[in-house]
């Protein structure tokens, strides 16, 4: 378990950070959570679907074929995708609550990016927090905020029975292997709702979702493809800089196929 501790003046005042250059700390990661802003750009870079926490639908970037294992991970740590989840931007930091229940910065002190003496410093000369962990909190406290909005779309999905299992099949030694868990949009069931249920549906800002899961399945071959790179070890190229982007929740965006929407406002044939 981690070593998350919050950033404090009397326990980080000497310490320094340093951006991360590897993901190394994802590589077990075979999902990603994500929120409504990120969908549209996780969608054309990798296969999206969902899970269900506590009974609830969340979405999740799909990272690889079996539980343990991220794909999109090379063995030095560099990040081979052509988008990075919102959940790994923040890292080292994470976002934890007070008693009174405010949002305040933590740490995870048993990281390697945490030094003596080099990287960033936590604080400043004149003892007040720097700047950029300042940014660090907000980009987290803003996906907090998304994570709400999120199920709250969710909710429409489960409430109008648009989603069905979407079982992983996984060729090993011994055979054909089912991974159980996921779940993508039922097309079928889309298709047949009435057209009071389809315009609670689109009001409800859930329409962009299902558009979104429904294109990232076409990423499905490319982690068979990284699966496949990975055991005849073929290189695998380099798609991250490795940069800090806490930018891409600032555009006050929902995701958005306008027209798309307009096309399916009266016949609703989504992906026939």
């Amino acid at each position: 378990m981690s070593n998350i501790h919050v950033v404090a003046k009397e326990r980080h005042a000497r310490k320094r950070w340093q951006r991360y250059t590897s993901y190394a700390h994802t590589a077990a990661d075979a999902l990603a959570h994500l929120v409504l802003p990120e969908l549209s750009r996780a969608c054309v870079a990798m296969p999206v679907g969902f899970i269900k926490i506590k009974g609830k639908l969340a979405p999740v970037a799909v990272q690889g074929l079996e539980p343990g294992t991220n794909l999109f991970v090379r063995d030095d740590g560099c990040w081979l995708a052509d988008y990075i989840p919102a959940a790994y931007r923040s890292y080292p930091f994470a976002l934890g609550t007070t008693q009174a229940g405010e949002p305040v910065l933590c740490v995870r002190e048993d990281s390697d990016m945490l030094s003596d003496s080099s990287g960033e410093p936590f604080f400043d000369e004149t003892g007040e927090q720097a700047p950029i962990l300042k940014e660090v909190l907000d980009f987290m406290i803003k996906v907090a905020a998304q994570r709400i909005a999120t199920q709250r779309v969710c909710s429409l999905l489960q409430e109008h029975k648009l989603v069905q299992p979407w079982p992983f099949k996984r060729k090993t030694d011994e055979g054909e292997q089912i991974i159980e868990g996921l779940y993508r949009i039922d097309k079928t069931a889309l298709q047949q709702l009435s057209v009071e249920a389809f315009q609670q549906v689109r009001l409800g800002g859930a329409l962009p979702v299902i558009y979104c899961q429904l294109l990232s399945m076409q990423h499905l071959p490319k982690l068979h493809q990284l699966a496949r790179a990975r055991t005849t070890q073929e290189a695998l190229p380099l798609v991250s800089d490795g940069d800090l982007d806490l930018e891409f929740l600032n555009n006050e965006g929902t995701v958005s196929f306008g027209l798309i929407d307009q096309g399916l406002k009266h016949d609703r044939e989504v992906y026939s």
